[in-house]
């Protein structure tokens, strides 16, 4: 897509009933322009006013778009110089993660199968090379975020989670393959923010269950056990999310309008929408 094109939010011209705040739309088409220019780390945009114009939307849209990409790390909006392709950290510069589309199917099915294999291999290492006060540190989170589960406490369990995972990363005694899970539970919250907002997909308490076996298989020193079931564990959240994404097209479906194509989103008019925040919902991971 060159510089010149203009990309349409506003689809065909039918009206229908959104279910994603227009600034949320625009915000992925600006991912996707992004990445069809090759555009790197550091490079400068073009201004509000001519993201609009290429976009083909307003410039309040647009506005809020930018700070949605920018609270989630993708932009960053400098006062007196510009916007810029935010800068990577942990390595995702390169033209595969630093180019994620978080509300591409295709993307994030990818990123699921990527994150399966780097978290599996993390908690066989955990389980090899925990150190006790580790060990203790990965059950207390997953004791959390089974509590939290149990109280369908999204905003606690999104906290347990990340001390869950991160616990099973430092176990791992491996500071890359730390990072790496770092850095791919990043980018799967951006799809949570862009694609769930207001709604959880999956069971958080099914996960709190799965983090409590992953924490005994570490504590026993299984690693083959610990790789198999947090292979399971993140297989779960794959199939949660294909059932979220059936369940929203079906919906669009049984409304008469199409999803856009290569993603999850509506055609619809509503560009010009007030926007509301968007508050991060964790999956069920």
């Amino acid at each position: 897509m060159s510089a010149e094109r203009k990309v349409s939010a506003k689809g065909d011209g039918t009206t229908s009933r959104p279910y994603r705040p227009g600034y949320e739309l625009v915000a992925e088409q600006l991912l996707g322009y992004i990445a069809e220019q090759g555009l790197r780390p550091g490079a400068r945009l073009p201004t509000e006013a001519g993201l609009a114009e290429i976009l083909g939307t307003s410039r309040n849209v647009t506005r809020e778009a930018v700070k949605v990409l920018a609270a989630l790390g993708r932009l960053s909006v400098r006062r007196g110089a510009g916007i810029f392709v935010a800068d990577s950290p942990g390595g995702l510069a390169d033209d595969g993660l630093g180019h994620f589309q978080p509300t591409s199917m295709e993307h994030v099915l990818m990123l699921l199968d990527y994150r399966s294999l780097i978290e599996a291999e993390t908690a066989r290492r955990a389980a090899g090379q925990a150190a006790p006060i580790e060990v203790r540190n990965i059950r207390k989170g997953a004791e959390r975020s089974l509590e939290a589960g149990r109280e369908n406490d999204a905003d606690a369990f999104a906290v347990a989670d990340q001390l869950f995972h991160d616990a099973v990363g430092i176990a791992a005694h491996n500071i890359f393959l730390r990072s790496s899970v770092t850095n791919v539970r990043r980018l799967a919250a951006q799809s949570d923010v862009l694609l769930f907002h207001g709604d959880t997909p999956g069971s958080l308490e099914v996960a709190g269950h799965q983090h409590m076996a992953i924490a005994d298989a570490i504590a026993a020193g299984d690693a083959d056990r610990a790789a198999v079931l947090m292979t399971e564990h993140i297989a779960t959240t794959r199939q949660q999310f294909e059932r979220r994404i059936r369940d929203r097209l079906f919906n669009v479906a049984a409304r008469g309008t199409e999803p856009a194509a290569g993603g999850v989103s509506e055609t619809t008019t509503d560009t010009d929408a007030t926007p509301k925040p968007t508050p991060p919902v964790p999956s069920a991971s």
